[in-house]
């Protein structure tokens, strides 16, 4: 800048003052600032007393493992369904009771158990149409169905499998199947075809063992 009089010093001036007064108060907020730590550092100091570095003990921090990425919960469904899995050439004949009617009696149990359960004297508290389903769905289904009343305390259901007469060539295909279903199940004690009133031929009634593991009669 070209300086002709004193009256262009002026605004050189003024500049120089806001230089200096914005310098000192750069200055006075960093002063401030480190008293300000000091005083946080002296409480802190009063509140937890003395304080001494720790010893270097060489020891080694591992990195902690993250998170599982295995789909884990996808491995139990699928381990559950392979628990489901029935087979349809499973060779029941020999546990089946195969008098005027259709039975079955899990071991340890008393005959007076089948006769109960088909007379009726305990209540359905449940039921299952497998009418229309193809076997791989009815198989499916009769699975899910009874591992849910299981799992709900539900001790006698129903199971309508049909009497075959519309499948083709009239041969009862889930009707001969849903027996096989049933002894494979470890929740069924027991089944037995149902009365006319409830079915007859073409259901059956299931008794399941109980959540607990004890066997109790269902309500009258």
């Amino acid at each position: 800048m070209k300086v002709r009089s004193l009256a262009d010093l002026q605004p050189l001036r003024q500049l120089m003052r806001e230089r200096a007064a914005a310098a000192a108060a750069r200055e006075q907020a960093e002063r401030e600032r480190r008293e300000r730590e000091m005083r946080e550092r002296r409480q802190f100091e009063l509140a937890v007393g003395p304080v001494r570095a720790l010893r270097e003990t060489g020891r080694v921090l591992h990195p902690r493992p993250g998170a599982s990425t295995l789909p884990l919960q996808r491995q139990r469904d699928e381990e559950a369904v392979m628990r489901e899995a029935l087979s349809d050439e499973f060779d029941v004949e020999t546990l089946l009771h195969t008098d005027d009617r259709l039975s079955f009696l899990r071991p340890g149990l008393g005959p007076d158990v089948l006769v109960r359960l088909r007379a009726g004297r305990w209540s359905i508290q449940r039921q299952i149409d497998l009418h229309g389903l193809r076997t791989d769905e009815a198989r499916e289904a009769l699975g899910r169905f009874l591992r849910e009343c299981h799992q709900q305390g539900l001790r006698c259901v129903r199971v309508v499998h049909g009497k075959g007469l519309g499948s083709p060539g009239r041969t009862p295909v889930l009707k001969d199947r849903v027996p096989r279903w049933l002894v494979q199940k470890s929740e069924v004690l027991a089944f037995a075809q149902a009365r006319p009133v409830d079915g007859g031929a073409g259901a059956l009634l299931v008794l399941l063992r109980q959540a607990q593991g004890a066997l109790r009669e269902p309500a009258v």
